[in-house]
C-alpha cells in the first residue's frame, strides 16, 4: 500500500483566506490600464485629490531634520500628538478624552485591525451594517470574530435600524461596527437614530466600534454626531476610530488613531509594540500640525466635494436604470444598477455588478467598484474625490454606454 503524500499548506489559513482590498484593486488596475496608453477615468479609491496643507508639509520638512525624529519614540504616539488628539476631538465632537485613551497607529486601518483583535475572542459576533466597507469583514475575521451583516438598502438611506439590529442580536454578540458619514454610502446617520442606537447598545451590553474618519465631511447643514457623546454610559464600552487622511488629504502619511476606554488602549497598545513600533515619526509630526492647525483647508475641500457631489447625483439619476440617493456625507456615492442586471449591453448581459463593472471598464473606460466588494451586489461605489473635468466625463461616458441596455 502506498502512503499518501499531503502536500504542506504554504499560505496560512488565516491569511489565505484574506481577500485583495477591492478598492484598492480597482485603482490598481485602473492607473495600470491609463499607464498603458487607455484614457481611463477611474472612481474606484478613497481618496483626496488635493495636495496636502503646505503648513502641514513644511512641519514634516521641519521634522526630518530634527535628530529627536531619527529614533524610536512611543509605541502608543508621540506624547504632544496624543495630547492634541484628545483637545481635537473635544474641540470637533464635543469628546472629552485623556490623553492616555489615544493610542496612534499607522493609518485607520491598523486602528481598526487593532480594535477587533483587541475586543474580539474567536466565535465572538460583529454585527455589521450593510453596505460596509471593504476592510470591516476581513479584520473581524483575522480576530477570529464572525461579522453578521445588517442590510440596509436605498428605500432607507442605507440605515440600518435599531429593529434590525436587534433582530441580528444573539447571545454571541459581542460588538456592532458603526461608520457615519458611511464609506460606501455617504450616509449619515441623524442624531436621534445614533442616540437609539447607543442606548440600545448598552442596553444589552455590546461594545460599540464607530469609525469616524469622515466627521468633517457633510452637507446640507446635516451634523456628524458622535455616539458616545450622546450616549455617554457608553464610553466605558466604545472605540472610536479616526484619522488624518480623508479630512487633511493625507492618506500616503499614514496616522490613524483609536480612543476607548484606558484598559481597551493600554492592551492595543501592547499588540502595537509589537506589530510596528511607533507611527513613522515625521508623520507623527505632519499630523501634530494638522490637528493642531485650522479646519480652512478643510473647508475649502468640503466645498469642492458639495459641489461634485451634486454634479454625480445629477448625472447618474439621468442614467435609464440607475438609481442615485442624495448622499450626505463622505465622498461616494452608491447607485443602484439592479435594474440594469441581465439587459444586453454590447451583446453581454451581466447578471451581477461584478459583470457590469466589468463591462463598463472595457467599454467605457471607467472604473468603479461593485457592490459585491460592500456586502450588497447590485450597486457600484464611485468616488467623487476626483477632478470636477474628469468626474463630468467619466460618469457621462458610462451614461453612454448604460444606455444601451436593452
Amino acid at each position: 500500500m502506498s502512503e499518501t503524500t499531503v502536500t504542506p499548506r504554504r499560505i496560512s489559513a488565516r491569511i489565505g483566506g484574506i481577500a485583495e482590498s477591492a478598492t484598492l484593486a480597482v485603482d490598481a488596475k485602473a492607473k495600470a490600464l491609463k499607464a498603458a496608453g487607455r484614457p481611463v477615468i477611474g472612481f474606484g479609491a478613497g481618496e483626496p485629490d488635493f495636495p496636502t496643507p503646505p503648513e502641514i508639509v513644511e512641519a514634516a520638512a521641519a521634522a526630518t531634520r530634527d535628530p529627536r525624529n531619527h529614533r524610536y519614540t512611543p509605541a502608543a504616539g508621540l506624547p504632544e500628538l496624543r495630547e492634541a488628539i484628545a483637545a481635537k476631538t473635544l474641540r470637533d465632537s464635543g469628546y472629552a478624552v485623556a490623553t492616555s485613551q489615544v493610542l496612534v497607529t499607522n493609518g485607520g486601518k491598523q486602528a481598526v485591525y487593532q480594535a477587533f483583535a483587541t475586543l474580539i475572542d474567536p466565535g465572538d459576533e460583529v454585527l455589521l451594517p450593510a453596505p460596509y466597507w471593504t476592510t470591516y469583514p476581513e479584520a473581524i475575521a483575522l480576530a477570529g470574530g464572525v461579522a453578521v451583516p445588517v442590510v440596509a438598502d436605498e428605500t432607507t438611506g442605507y440605515l440600518a435600524s435599531v429593529e434590525q439590529l436587534e433582530a441580528a442580536r444573539t447571545p454571541r454578540t459581542k460588538a456592532l461596527l458603526f461608520c457615519s458619514p458611511s464609506n460606501p454610502t455617504g450616509a449619515v446617520y441623524p442624531r436621534a437614530q445614533v442616540e437609539a442606537i447607543g442606548r440600545w447598545a448598552v442596553e444589552h451590553g455590546i461594545w460599540v466600534i464607530t469609525d469616524e474618519i469622515y466627521e468633517h465631511l457633510t452637507y446640507d447643514g446635516v451634523e456628524q454626531v458622535s455616539m458616545p457623546v450622546v450616549v455617554p454610559e457608553l464610553a466605558d464600552t466604545c472605540v472610536v476610530l479616526n484619522g488624518v487622511a480623508k479630512t487633511y488629504a493625507m492618506t500616503g502619511w499614514r496616522v490613524g488613531w483609536m480612543i476607548g476606554p484606558a484598559d481597551v488602549t493600554k492592551a492595543a497598545s501592547n499588540l502595537q509594540s509589537h506589530l510596528t513600533s511607533n507611527v513613522a515619526n515625521v508623520s507623527q509630526r505632519a499630523a501634530l500640525a494638522a490637528v493642531s492647525g485650522s479646519l480652512d483647508a478643510v473647508h475649502e475641500m468640503r466645498a469642492a466635494f458639495d459641489r461634485r457631489r451634486r454634479t454625480i447625483v445629477k448625472l447618474l439619476s439621468e442614467i435609464p436604470g440607475v438609481t442615485c440617493p442624495t448622499p450626505q456625507g463622505a465622498f461616494y456615492a452608491y447607485p443602484s444598477v439592479k435594474d440594469l442586471l441581465g439587459k444586453e449591453i454590447r451583446g453581454v448581459r451581466p447578471a451581477t455588478s461584478v459583470e457590469l463593472a466589468a463591462l463598463v471598464l472595457e467599454h467605457a473606460e471607467v472604473a468603479v467598484v461593485p457592490g459585491e466588494a460592500f456586502g450588497t451586489p447590485g450597486y457600484f461605489r464611485l468616488s467623487y474625490a476626483l477632478g470636477d473635468e474628469d468626474l463630468a466625463t467619466g460618469v457621462t461616458r458610462m451614461g453612454a454606454l448604460l444606455a444601451e441596455a436593452r
